[in-house]
């Protein structure tokens, strides 16, 4: 018998689990809800929270697993920007999210993987109007959940802007008082507008909004979870920015790594342009010590 598994099932939705029996691993993915993975257990722990309400409701912002987020991360200023003279409207974290995405594959050869894509159409390309295809393959394999992401320029002739990321909500215990071991020395405290030094400590629980760490020059993070686990994420050099979020009340803390800060398609500064005809490649790794 395989080390490795995919199946399909229906749970309100086509759910696609991996299981990797030699770590007791598993993730759940949910291609038709934004290409989510809503599930990962690694180790026998699972790492993500989940509000099952807002997965469940066909147009709700999923609260829990790990949102795609594309072509933007965070907000714009009144939802819109401007692009070669024409204005165009865009919901917080871009359009993926909310996009059903289609399998291409599943496999179970050294590791168990589902790759999916999500090409440009006429929802996308109305308030993004790039011809773009992503593929993203989850691989689960020695207890780690592997995101290797390919984004694709799909025009003839114009350069495409972007700046991906993920925004994965990580249980814990009560509190949020964290912890988080990466090299950062200030960070972006939105709740006021201020720049602050970063002593690896943040305590999130009476944060209304997130903090963006800055200064980051190693491409990873760790951080406690539940139980005594530290969650480590690792990722490519395009995600320059660490960011940090949570609600009130509520027993999970968001630790996202984002291409460029809140609001850049409006500012134009850091956008990665990515020629017509080329594609980039990434990855995010999520593993856990126990």
């Amino acid at each position: 018998m395989s080390n490795y598994e995919v199946r399909s099932y229906t749970d309100t939705y086509t759910l696609y689990e991996l299981t990797e029996e030699s770590t007791q691993s598993l993730i759940l993915v949910c291609p038709e809800r934004g290409g989510i993975v809503i599930g990962c257990q690694l180790k026998g722990l699972e790492l993500f929270y989940l509000n099952k309400s807002t997965f469940e409701h066909p147009t709700a912002n999923i609260r829990g697993g790990n949102p795609i987020l594309f072509p933007i991360c965070g907000q714009l200023e009144q939802q819109a920007y401007e692009w070669n003279g024409q204005t165009y409207a865009m919901a917080n974290h871009g359009v993926a999210r909310t996009a059903v995405w289609e399998v291409v594959g599943t496999g179970i050869d050294g590791e168990a993987s589902i790759t999916i894509r999500l090409r440009s159409n006429e929802d996308t390309l109305r308030s993004y109007p790039f011809e773009f295809e992503l593929l993203f393959t989850y691989a689960l394999q020695n207890g780690e959940l592997h995101t290797r992401q390919t984004y694709k320029n799909l025009s003839q002739a114009d350069a495409m802007p972007f700046y991906a990321g993920f925004h994965p909500y990580f249980a814990i215990d009560s509190d949020k008082k964290i912890a988080y071991d990466i090299d950062a020395t200030r960070y972006l405290d939105y709740n006021d507008n201020e720049e602050k030094p970063f002593n690896g400590v943040i305590d999130l629980e009476n944060l209304v909004e997130s903090v963006t760490l800055l200064d980051v020059k190693t491409s990873k993070i760790s951080f406690p979870v539940l139980q005594g686990a530290k969650v480590s994420l690792t990722y490519d050099d395009c995600f320059k920015y660490m960011v940090l979020w949570s609600v009130k009340d509520r027993p999970f803390v968001c630790v996202e790594p984002w291409m460029a800060m809140t609001g850049e398609l409006n500012r134009q500064e850091e956008l990665v342009m990515l020629q017509a005809g080329e594609e980039l490649h990434a990855n995010l790794t999520i593993s856990c010590e126990r």
